[in-house]
């Protein structure tokens, strides 16, 4: 197959299941393969002995139509000047792909808390790269990425928090001298002006609804519970145990301490009775299960250890090392509540509140009610304020007073 390369043309061509060449009508010596993996650019020559001859250039996503043609142009003069590029040893290369599984990821895995995940975002959003060397990947093809996501309606925060997570990786690479520098210094991080629309909390009307399906949905289960059992005595079977205490699962203590608390899915699901103290009402988010990565201290209001107190009794295990909301199912920690969260959503009309959101309420509620935005960033566990600084327009009032002060020395 043969075209006039253009830009343009190149890349409209799409990756096919079987692997085909183009030859450039504009060089003659230049041809573009083509496969399910990528596109790639060779250079054709004849050796000394009039043998035909290839050599990769590299691929169709760093080298652009110019300059594939200016190293294929490079190449044939080497030829021509009487260089025997045979005996010239290839230049040993690690891809990408390579470097993530073979180095990277095993350590990001064993040393970030975060490790597995990291991964998983980096070969979701970054395939495109797994092909290359080390040494090719460039500013301008993570650029365009960039740009092309940026045009899909991705958020600037998302795309930004996956560049970072390239940039350590290649960060890493070079301390362990596999490459000399990161290609990716001067990707300058996108403007999040974006992050201001996820705040989402909750109205006091939202909430007066979530509190009653969260009510209602224990009192129906309790009523199916009691309603089985009525069936079961009714042909001599064994009945399950009644649903007798303060709660009859852990979904609504869990909404409780996170609307009241603010700590994160994950941090609770892997909470032990050893880390609350009653007697401090703090509650130790311990750093294998604190995204900050370090252990913290966390002080608890009265709702909080008051449902603490009541799931504890009602608890199967109140060994010091259970967890405090093991998996009805396995017994061991939890994974999800989706279903049942969505359920309650649904039933209190809730839309477009994410668990994570709870989150944001609770910062939300603080600032609204006259907290300080440096306290607010302590409980949030906030490693400086500019997260913190999020919230900062629901305090009107409070900047209100603030220049209130210097009415007194002008009366």
């Amino acid at each position: 197959m043969q075209a006039r390369f253009t830009q343009s043309y190149v890349n409209s061509l799409k990756r096919p299941e079987k692997p085909y060449w183009v030859s450039d009508d504009g060089c003659q010596n230049l041809r573009l393969y083509v496969g399910p993996k990528g596109k790639v650019w060779y250079a054709g020559y004849r050796d000394a002995d009039g043998k035909k001859q290839s050599r990769k250039l590299g691929s169709a996503s760093v080298l652009t139509v110019v300059e594939a043609r200016n190293e294929a142009i490079k190449l044939t003069a080497r030829v021509i000047s009487g260089e025997n590029l045979k005996d010239e040893k290839p230049v040993p290369t690690t891809t990408y792909g390579d470097f993530l599984k073979d180095h990277y990821a095993p350590w990001v895995i064993a040393n970030r808390k975060s490790g597995k995940e990291t991964v998983q975002s980096i070969t979701a959003a970054f395939a495109f790269l797994f092909d290359e060397p080390l040494e090719n990947i460039s500013m301008m093809s993570v650029e365009q990425w960039r740009m092309k996501r940026t045009k899909m309606g991705r958020k600037a925060a998302t795309l930004n928090r996956l560049i970072v997570a390239l940039k350590a990786s290649l960060n890493w690479a070079v301390k362990h001298k596999i490459i000399e520098s990161n290609p990716l210094d001067g990707l300058e991080r996108l403007k999040e002006h974006d992050s201001d629309k996820k705040i989402r909390y909750l109205s006091p009307d939202e909430r007066q609804r979530l509190m009653l399906a969260l009510d209602n949905r224990e009192r129906r289960l309790r009523e199916e519970r009691k309603s089985h059992n009525d069936w079961l005595r009714q042909r001599g079977l064994e009945v399950k145990s009644e649903l007798a205490g303060q709660f009859v699962d852990h979904l609504k203590p869990l909404v409780l301490i996170s609307l009241n608390s603010g700590i994160r899915q994950g941090s609770l699901f892997g909470l032990l009775w050893s880390d609350v103290d009653f007697a401090t009402e703090t509650v130790m988010l311990r750093g294998e299960n604190n995204k900050p990565g370090h252990t913290t201290h966390l002080p608890v209001n009265s709702i909080v250890t008051q449902t603490l107190r009541a799931w504890r009794e009602q608890s199967r295990s109140i060994k010091d090392s259970a967890l405090v909301f093991p998996s009805p199912v396995t017994g061991k920690k939890l994974d999800n509540v989706n279903k049942s969260w969505a359920a309650v959503l649904k039933e209190a009309e809730i839309k477009n509140f994410r668990w994570h959101d709870m989150r944001h309420d609770f910062a939300s509620q603080l600032v609204m009610k006259g907290v300080d935005l440096n306290t607010v960033r302590e409980l949030m566990g906030h490693a400086d304020m500019k997260m913190t600084m999020r919230y900062a327009h629901l305090a009107p009032s409070s900047k209100l007073r603030a220049v209130e002060v210097l009415v007194e020395n002008t009366l």
